[in-house]
């Protein structure tokens, strides 16, 4: 197999060299034939017809006018897979036109030893930085299940990336900046001068409490003049609504002071806002380490990094005749999604100064933009965000295009547009089907969530290792119930909501983060029971010998990883990645049962061949849960 064309994705992997020859032998068979061609080459379903199948012949038929058999045939006649597969016959054509591929076991081992190397087989790219916007909370709140799905979808996207060998830049876009900061800012300072909070002291509990507090004060209830004055409900009624709304109103006043204040680098504001930022952010980037998230303090950038840039980015903006007035307002004019009536795209306004002067969530994005692919060198920009922003990340990407931000300026791709891609999030649903909350109506905190899956794989463990020390059974939940609640989200497409369910995730049987550790565990139990039977390490060096089906089975399994770390690269879907490594843990499970390796009956060659085997899929399943973000464990 060494001998053949390398692929686009692996040497090893036999799909890619299958599809690529079917290529070939479709151009030779068909020379007239233009435009590109899919060999639809897919593992068989059905294994007693093959290990691999195309299907190009029925999609052809109508672009050539032959008969889809008349196809395959002529297609089969121009293959070259003599060094790869089983000779072809009478059966490997089926039906209308399905070919049938039969791999030689030598050829499945070759392919095996190409994959069993350091590397597993993943192609590493040079020169590449990619910027991955994760997590982003607001200041003065708790990481709540809402920022679930950020935190664990956008690590897992940079772990891919590295793991192809590229330079990633995680950027944590804090809410950190702004009138509603301004607001709890200023409600602490009042509570400090009061003497009744200490901000060296201060708990994210007490903040968040503060937070909401200082919102209501400044929310005028002005629906409830309008109705007090519409229905006559008398003067005291009027009177305690005009004074809730002349509270409000001067409550309002007093956090645009504070805001002007910290705009203006005030030092006795800034220290309080400084204080409301080391609360949040400690408490958040803890939440982020249990959940083994690579979000640290470094790769925080929060809006207030922006503040100074947002001016001059919107005078480049107007002067360069990129933005313009509307109604009051300055707007970048982008082609929007929709159509209208004569099919053309619906122009739609990008807004970057509203009409009193403020700046908004469009312009901090197009200065970060701006600085990712610019001053940071990114040549894609991935934002882990909830799917409801969808519109204005395409109004953000357009209009930063347009405005020449996203523009490479060095490096060998200097002068391109530097890749943009919104990794869209569904919701996490409780069982009644509605956004997850608690009973008060209130977010779930997050860390409230860990622990809960922490505990109820606590149970599990301690019901299946009763002897077992306390705490090597705390600690081993901690990595099973993190990888549960993880495995969990990431198995769905990001897509789409999902209903959270921590029975089903901490189940060890299934789709779920438990049964992946614990086919993990059971491979790294084959070897100490080897090494107890004074089993040598000679297995390294053994030749693989794919023959009896389960072993074949699993060694395509295996082969398939390369191309699944680029799918989910280029897809930004994790869960393809999940769905591979269940499939590999299923092909493990059957293998194991049907091929036994350390029996007293099994032959040394077989027993070493079979050990080798086992590391590989060991060695595969290990890191594809640690790029996932979920760490693996020697013992459940």
């Amino acid at each position: 197999m060494a001998s053949l064309p390398s692929s686009p994705m692996s040497a090893a992997d036999p799909l890619a060299i299958l599809s690529a020859r079917f290529v070939a032998a479709i151009r030779a068979a068909f020379p007239d034939l233009n435009g590109e061609i899919d060999p639809l080459v897919t593992v068989n379903k059905n294994a007693a017809l093959g290990d691999f199948q195309s299907n190009a012949a029925m999609g052809l038929s109508k672009r050539i006018g032959k008969p889809p058999r008349e196809i395959a045939q002529a297609i089969v006649a121009k293959l070259e897979l003599s060094d790869i597969a089983e000779p072809f016959n009478d059966k490997s054509i089926a039906g209308p036109g399905f070919i049938n591929i039969t791999l030689k076991s030598a050829a499945l081992a070759a392919s095996l030893v190409a994959l069993d190397t350091p590397g597993l087989g993943v192609e590493q790219v040079a020169d590449a930085t990619i910027v991955v916007d994760v997590c982003g909370v607001n200041l003065a709140k708790q990481a709540h299940i809402g920022h679930l799905r950020s935190i664990v979808i956008g690590d897992a996207l940079a772990r891919t990336f590295e793991r192809q060998g590229i330079r990633v830049i995680r950027q944590n876009h804090v809410g950190d900046w702004g009138l509603p900061i301004a607001m709890v800012t200023g409600k602490l300072m009042a509570e400090q001068a009061a003497g009744r909070l200490n901000p060296a002291t201060l708990t994210l509990d007490r903040l968040e409490k503060l937070y909401k507090r200082a919102q209501q004060e400044c929310e005028r209830d002005l629906a409830g003049l309008e109705a007090v004055k519409k229905f006559g409900l008398g003067p005291k009624a009027l009177a305690e609504v005009e004074e809730q709304v002349h509270g409000a109103t001067e409550a309002f006043t007093h956090a645009r002071q504070t805001l002007v204040r910290l705009q203006s680098q005030d030092p006795a504001t800034i220290a309080v806002w400084k204080a409301i930022y080391d609360c949040t952010m400690s408490d958040v980037l803890a939440v982020c380490k249990r959940l083994h998230a690579n979000v640290t303090n470094e790769a925080t950038a929060g809006e207030s990094s922006y503040a100074d840039e947002l001016g001059p980015l919107v005078d480049d903006l107007v002067n360069r005749k990129i933005a313009e007035e509307s109604d009051g307002a300055l707007v970048v004019f982008v082609q929007g999604t929709r159509t209208g009536e004569d099919g053309q795209p619906i122009r739609e306004a990008c807004l970057v100064r509203k009409s009193d002067g403020g700046y908004l969530y469009a312009t901090t994005d197009l200065a970060a933009i701006r600085r990712r692919v610019q001053k940071l060198g990114a040549g894609r920009v991935v934002y882990a965000v909830d799917a409801r922003q969808a519109q204005h990340f395409d109004q953000v990407f357009k209009a930063a295009t347009r405005a020449g931000y996203a523009t490479i300026l060095t490096g060998k791709d200097s002068g391109a547009v530097a890749r943009m891609d919104h990794a869209a999030f569904g919701t996490v649903l409780g069982k009644d089907g509605k956004p997850f909350k608690t009973r008060s109506g209130e977010s779930v905190k997050l860390n409230d969530v860990i622990e809960e899956a922490v505990q109820k794989a606590l149970a599990e463990v301690a019901s299946r290792n009763t002897e077992m020390p306390a705490s090597q059974q705390r600690e081993i939940a901690e990595v099973l119930g993190v990888a549960a609640l993880k495995y969990a989200d990431l198995s769905n497409d990001r897509v789409k909501d999902y209903v959270f369910d921590f029975d089903r995730m901490v189940a060890f049987e299934g789709n779920t983060g438990p049964y992946l550790l614990n086919a993990l565990v059971r491979i790294k139990s084959i070897f100490r029971k080897a090494s107890e039977k004074g089993v040598d390490t000679n297995w390294k060096g053994a030749l693989f010998a794919p023959n009896a089906p389960q072993e074949k089975t699993l060694a395509l399994a295996l082969l398939r990883y390369p191309g699944v770390i680029e799918q989910v690269a280029d897809t930004l879907e994790p869960h393809r990645m999940c769905g591979y490594l269940y499939d590999v843990a299923s092909a493990f499970a059957s293998f194991y049962e049907a091929c036994p390796v350390l029996k007293d009956d099994v032959s040394a060659s077989t027993r070493d061949a079979r050990l080798r085997l086992c590391d590989l899929t060991g060695r595969i399943l290990s890191d594809g849960l640690v790029t996932l973000g979920i760490p693996p464990l020697e013992r459940m």
